[in-house]
C-alpha cells in the first residue's frame, strides 16, 4: 500500500504538473524558489516569457528571479569537449534537487508517460506543458555563455550559444555537448543562459535562464566571436547566420532579435541555422602565417664594420708619415 502521506503530496503537486519546464541545477538562479525561503516544491523558474519589456524577460527577471543567485560555490561545470547533463523538470518536486529524489520519474512531471513513448503521437503534450507533439516535433533547447563573472556584466553581445540539443525539451534528463577548446572562465566563473522557444501547442513563449557556470578540463586558449542575431533560414541555408549566435529572443515586447511570419515556427534547430550538439563555429578565425619570412628593411639596422687593433695602429702610423713628408716638404721650400 501507498503511504498515505506520499499519496497527499503527490496530490499536492498536481496544480505544478500543468506548469512549464526548467533545467534545475544547483547552479541556477531561483532554485529555492522566490520568497526568501528554500522551497522545495517550488516551479517559479519555469514561468514562461511572453511580450514583456526586456527589464522583465532579461534574465528571468519578471518574478524577480534574477535577484535570488545561487549558493556560493556553486557552478554547471562544462567540461570542454565533453558533456553534462541537467534534469529539465515541471517542479523542483520532481529533481533530485528535492525530497532526495523521490519524486523523480522519467519526465520532468515525475510520471513514466509510456504513451509518449509513441514517436507516432500526435496530440499536444500538455502534461507535462511541452509544446510539441512528439519527441521529434519538440523545437529544442540550447545553452549560451559570458564570460563575465557578475551577472550586471552580461549582455547580448557578449552572450554565445554554445550548445544545442535538438527534440528538446522531452525526458527529464538532457545532455548537452561542450566544444572542444573552450577557454577557461575568469575566477569567478561565467554567467550560462537556458534558452527554450515554444513556438507551437499553446502561447509561443519562450524562456532565458541564467547560471554559474565554469568551463573544466582541457580548455583551449582561442577567443570567442561576438554573436550575431540568427536568421530564420528554413528552405535556404545560405541565407543562415554563419559562426558564433545570440540566444533567441523571440515574441517581446521589446529586444527581440528575431522576427517571424505567420507559419514560421522558430527553434533551436537549422531553421535559424543552428546545429545539434556542441556550436564548433564559436571561435573566431585563427591567424594565418605570415607570408614572408624576411624582416623588413626599416626593422633592423647592421653594427657598422670593425677594425682590429693592428688596422688601428698602421692608420696612425701613415698619417705620422704623411705629416712628416708635408714637413721636409715645406723646409725646402
Amino acid at each position: 500500500m501507498i503511504p498515505f502521506i506520499t499519496v497527499s503530496f503527490a496530490l499536492a503537486l498536481v496544480p505544478a504538473i500543468q506548469a512549464h519546464m526548467a533545467p534545475y541545477h544547483s547552479s541556477m538562479w531561483c532554485l529555492n524558489g522566490t520568497s526568501g525561503q528554500d522551497n522545495q516544491n517550488t516551479n517559479d523558474a519555469v514561468n514562461p516569457l511572453y511580450m514583456l519589456p526586456k527589464s522583465q524577460w532579461w534574465m528571468h527577471a519578471n518574478n524577480n528571479c534574477d535577484k535570488f543567485p545561487p549558493a556560493p560555490g556553486k557552478f554547471l561545470e562544462l567540461p570542454a569537449g565533453k558533456s553534462f547533463t541537467v534534469e529539465i523538470a515541471t517542479n523542483r518536486a520532481f529533481t533530485s534537487y528535492s525530497y532526495d529524489g523521490r519524486f523523480v520519474g522519467t519526465f520532468g512531471d515525475g510520471q513514466a508517460h509510456p504513451e509518449l513513448e509513441d514517436p507516432a503521437h500526435s496530440t499536444c503534450v500538455t502534461s507535462p506543458n511541452l509544446h510539441t507533439e512528439n519527441a521529434t516535433r519538440a523545437t529544442g533547447t540550447a545553452f549560451a555563455i559570458s564570460y563575465n563573472s557578475n551577472i550586471e556584466d552580461v549582455t547580448m553581445e557578449n552572450l554565445v550559444t554554445f550548445t544545442v540539443r535538438y527534440h528538446t525539451p522531452w525526458k527529464l534528463l538532457t545532455t548537452y555537448d561542450v566544444p572542444a577548446g573552450m577557454p577557461p572562465c575568469p575566477a569567478g566563473g561565467c554567467i550560462c543562459v537556458w534558452g527554450w522557444v515554444a513556438s507551437h501547442c499553446g502561447q509561443p513563449n519562450m524562456y532565458f535562464l541564467p547560471y554559474r557556470c565554469k568551463v573544466t578540463g582541457n580548455t583551449g586558449t582561442r577567443r570567442i566571436a561576438q554573436p550575431k542575431p540568427a536568421t530564420y533560414c528554413e528552405g535556404d541555408q545560405t541565407k543562415c547566420v554563419r559562426g558564433a549566435k545570440q540566444p533567441i529572443i523571440w515574441n517581446q515586447a521589446e529586444g527581440s532579435n528575431l522576427i517571424t511570419t505567420p507559419g514560421q515556427l522558430p527553434g533551436y534547430n537549422m531553421k535559424l541555422g543552428f546545429a545539434d550538439g556542441a556550436q564548433n563555429d564559436i571561435f573566431e578565425p585563427e591567424p594565418t602565417p605570415s607570408q614572408s619570412t624576411a624582416a623588413p628593411s626599416n626593422t633592423t639596422v647592421a653594427n657598422p664594420p670593425t677594425r682590429s687593433a693592428l688596422e688601428c695602429l698602421g692608420m696612425k702610423a701613415v698619417k705620422v708619415l704623411d705629416k712628416r713628408r708635408l714637413h721636409r716638404r715645406w723646409i725646402k721650400l
